[in-house]
């Protein structure tokens, strides 16, 4: 029985030009990116790459309309490398363009054609959430079944993952902040899962840690403080990324897709509205096992009473940036029971790995409650 892989190579530069020198950039490799991240970054290095800027293709989060108007662009260049340089969309997007006979990117998702890899994948992510540079996951809505889908495939590994922090400077607090979100529930999620083990459980508590005591540094000092810890968010990301990539993350991340696909709620902000909720649910179901251990790490981290940890993260959180309900972002009523039918329609690979099993009603009482 495996219990841990980590394939991609990490590696850390002070800056992206430092990076293009080592990895040797040039004419052979596709750099797919944004052309904010362009400009600053990489211009006056007058690199011979192919630059692919994700913007002009859609807006976003990646759907299989974006990705496809980018495969018809990439289709007509001669390429032996991906170089994704950008956030969650950005990456999900290069991983499917590193593989062979991809000539519409749903029959990858519906894995209706092979899964195989013929080109080299370098990643360097600009958020500190995804932690998608070193997992085998590929998010997208795929808007004819107004849900996402997840192609999760060894084939789309990167190569070689690669930490800049000067690339964070660039992104709004506002984007730091729910990517960096996501990134804690990628830990915390995989902590509880029913594929943790004590490997994937140290990667999953230094994450959660070091998110934490960013977050009240944030909290105490203001928004200024996280250009002191970018590497440590960076880092804190990256290694969430290597928990949930062999443990996996569950229904905070099942219950936030249908929101996310059908009102284009970013995804960390989609999964915070849902993370302590979840875990109350979880909590109230099954009080003993690993969901107290995490309920004590959690409480060490905020300084609080185990008993009012989810409470105390809320507080914290809301610090940062604020929970609101699913009925602001355009959500019906009539979505409780559609979204709830989605989820265990669509998301059984992420319902697996809850931390204790949640029924049709439990799941539409959530819906309830956050609406």
């Amino acid at each position: 029985m495996q219990l841990f892989k980590l394939r991609p190579t990490i590696s850390r530069f002070y800056s992206f030009g430092d990076f293009a020198k080592e990895y040797g950039l040039g004419e052979r490799d596709l750099v797919i990116t944004n052309e904010f991240i362009w400009a600053p970054y990489m211009k006056d290095l007058n690199l011979k790459c192919h630059f692919l800027f994700q913007e002009k293709y859609g807006a976003g989060e990646p759907s299989d309309k974006m990705m496809n108007a980018m495969l018809d662009e990439v289709k007509k260049i001669q390429y032996d490398r991906v170089i994704a340089v950008g956030g969650g969309t950005v990456i999900d997007c290069s991983k499917v363009f590193a593989l062979a006979g991809v000539d519409d990117v749903v029959k990858a998702f519906e894995r209706s054609i092979p899964i195989k890899k013929d080109k080299g994948l370098v990643i360097v992510p600009t958020t500190c959430g995804t932690g998608s540079e070193v997992t085998n996951i590929s998010i997208a809505e795929i808007i004819s079944k107004n849900t996402k889908m997840g192609l999760v495939d060894d084939e789309i590994l990167a190569d070689s993952a690669v930490i800049i922090p000067e690339l964070l400077t660039g992104l709004p607090f506002k984007f730091y902040v729910y990517s960096s979100i996501d990134a804690l529930i990628h830990a915390t999620e995989s902590f509880v899962s029913p594929k943790a083990n004590v490997y994937t459980q140290i990667f999953s508590r230094s994450a959660m840690s070091t998110i934490i005591d960013v977050f009240k540094g944030i909290a105490r000092e203001g928004e200024e403080y996280r250009k002191k810890r970018f590497e440590d968010m960076l880092i804190a990301s990256n290694i969430a990324g290597i928990a949930f990539g062999n443990a996996g993350v569950g229904a905070v991340h099942a219950l936030s897709y249908p929101l996310g696909g059908t009102y284009h709620v970013p995804h960390g902000e989609s999964n915070y509205q849902f993370f302590t909720t979840v875990f109350e649910k979880y909590k109230s179901k099954k009080p003993k096992g690993s969901i107290e251990e995490a309920e004590a790490l959690l409480a060490k981290d905020l300084g609080c009473d185990v008993k009012n940890v989810y409470v105390e993260l809320d507080n914290l959180l809301g610090k940062l940036c604020k929970k609101n309900q699913l009925h602001t972002y355009g959500m019906k009523e009539a979505d409780i029971d559609g979204f709830t039918d989605t989820v265990i329609r669509t998301q059984q690979r992420l319902l697996a790995n809850n931390y204790v099993e949640l029924t049709r009603e439990e799941i539409r009482e959530i819906y309830q409650k956050l609406f």
